[in-house]
């Protein structure tokens, strides 16, 4: 057996699919019939991780299970690709898919996991969370009492307690960011888009007149985690911006026309531009760059685009459910946009400073020091550790993002909406299990939580375990991987084909991992 090293330029000559979870591109050839010989240690490796498994163009990796399914057909006088041909048509029926939309709720900054899903009320006193377990609406599954309000929908909640990173290199907020919302390790050789892009590249969106993939508000220090990898930078995320959503004079100045452009003065245009195509004809580009005209003059024009983002149109009663500020509002828009048919939304809080909360200058949760203050985490290492955030407990903090989650929840199942919607609260890692000099706790990739709602997903269930400190897994391991491949799947979407790069290269955006069996 050979081991070769190909690189992505060599790949590209010989048209060969990129699978980006291989690293160097590694390919193993088989050149020789004689004997099996002891094979070097790296290779052995790779051969360890099912690494042929992976280099198949479909999800999954071939199980004892599927082996027998192989033997059977034969068996029932069926040929290999007969089989695969049956399996294939059987695919291709599976019917309407689970979730028409994604809503993910991305709390970034690494949210402590056992001060709020994952309680630990045995870890040893001078590390234990000082918030108790409560129950919930579901009996056996207990959070901390930072979710009480939450607690009352645990009943549509399915709680992922051993999510994890398989390796090393993401521990970081911008590249941990970039894992959870591409679900490809950062450091693999070739950068991933969002998962949003993927999906909206695929699937398309209902809604013509707004972007089919939008961050509420996308402006906090870690935006630029969003990505395009290989796809054209028209599938990139809109970014609402907004330094407090809940402000009376907060709008989307991007999606609105310029005073001077509105009515008259923008129908003439439209109509100029139809002159224009008439005189000169219409070549296949040009039908093309009609389609984008058309519904950039759609989006201008749209009473629904205001409508998306108006908050004065909700009723006391619903702003009040979703909790007053800005993270309860972030929510709301993200609900308004999901009803308006935007096929992914992602919102992304941070509570903006302000006079109300003084010394929170970054209120992400990232809590390297005094987590539990009641109040503000101060500046006790000279702008090298948490600063500029407030306590966990804090409104700001937990409470609001207790409030708005809930309120999320209710209103969504209330209006029919979570039915067909994915919601998906994440973080990109956890905190670790012992508390820091500074009374704080760290970064922490080995066990953390993340939670799915709504689209068939199952409710009022935990899936997985980590041990007595929340410090590691300890059955039903899951990856951020695991996690994008469980979004396709509730989309409908077939990892088993590609997309493709600029140079027409295939590119299997799958990552070869399954989705998270307990919430299809």
């Amino acid at each position: 057996m050979l081991a070769r090293s190909v690189s992505e330029a060599q790949l590209t000559k010989l048209r060969l699919p990129i699978f980006p979870e291989v690293v160097g591109f590694v390919t193993l050839l088989h050149v020789t019939a004689e004997p099996r010989q002891p094979l070097p240690s790296t290779v052995r490796n790779l051969e360890s991780t099912s690494f042929m498994t992976k280099l198949r163009p479909f999800s999954g990796s071939f199980s004892r299970r599927r082996a027998l399914q192989v033997g059977s057909a034969g068996v029932l006088g069926l040929s290999l690709p007969q089989w695969l041909s049956l399996q294939a048509q059987a695919a291709s029926g599976h019917g309407k898919p689970a979730a028409k939309n994604v809503l993910v709720i991305l709390e970034q900054g690494g949210l402590s996991h056992i001060d709020t899903w994952d309680p630990k009320p045995f870890a040893p006193a001078d590390h234990r969370s000082p918030f108790k377990p409560i129950s919930t609406s579901v009996n056996g599954i207990q959070f901390t009492e930072l979710l009480a309000h939450t607690s009352r929908v645990a009943d549509k909640l399915a709680i992922v307690r051993s999510m994890m990173h398989p390796k090393a290199g993401a521990n970081g907020h911008p590249d941990g960011t970039q894992y959870m919302l591409s679900g490809s390790h950062p450091n693999s050789p070739l950068e991933m888009p969002d998962i949003g892009c993927v999906a909206t590249k695929i699937l398309g969106s209902e809604c013509r007149d707004l972007p089919p993939y939008i961050m509420v508000p996308g402006n906090n220090e870690q935006n630029a985690a969003t990505k395009t990898g290989f796809l054209p930078a028209a599938s990139r995320v809109f970014k609402t911006g907004g330094h407090d959503v809940s402000a009376p004079d907060w709008k989307v100045a991007d999606l609105l026309p310029r005073r001077e452009n509105v009515a008259e003065r923008l129908n003439g245009r439209r109509q100029m531009l139809a002159s224009l195509d008439q005189r000169f004809g219409v070549t296949r580009d040009v039908e093309g760059m009609d389609r984008f005209y058309s519904q950039a003059f759609d989006t201008l024009t749209s009473s629904q685009v205001e409508s998306a983002f108006q908050l004065k149109s909700e009723s006391h009663e619903t702003r009040e459910l979703y909790g007053r500020g800005h993270r309860g509002a972030c929510y709301l828009v993200g609900r308004k946009l999901i009803e308006a048919g935007v096929r992914c939304v992602t919102v992304d809080v941070r509570w903006p400073f302000s006079e109300e909360v003084p010394g929170g200058t970054n209120l992400n949760w990232d809590h390297h020091d005094l987590i539990y203050t009641p109040g503000s985490c101060g500046t006790i290492r000279n702008m090298a550790g948490g600063e500029g955030r407030y306590g966990i407990g804090h409104w700001v903090m937990m409470g609001s993002t207790d409030r708005a989650f809930a309120g999320l929840i209710e209103d969504m199942d209330q209006r029919g909406l979570l039915a067909e919607t994915l919601v998906c609260f994440i973080t990109e890692f956890g905190r670790t299990p012992k508390l820091n000099k500074f009374n704080g706790r760290d970064h922490w990739t080995d066990a953390y939580s993340i939670v799915f709602a709504g689209a068939g997903t199952p409710g009022g269930i935990v899936i997985g375990k980590s041990d007595e400190e929340g410090g590691y897994v300890l059955d039903s391991p899951h990856t951020p991987e695991e996690y994008a491949s469980t979004i396709y799947e509730k989309l409908g979407i077939d990892r088993s084909k590609p997309l493709y790069t600029s140079a027409n290269r295939p590119v299997y955006f799958g990552h070869h991992a399954d989705p998270i069996p307990g919430v299809m």
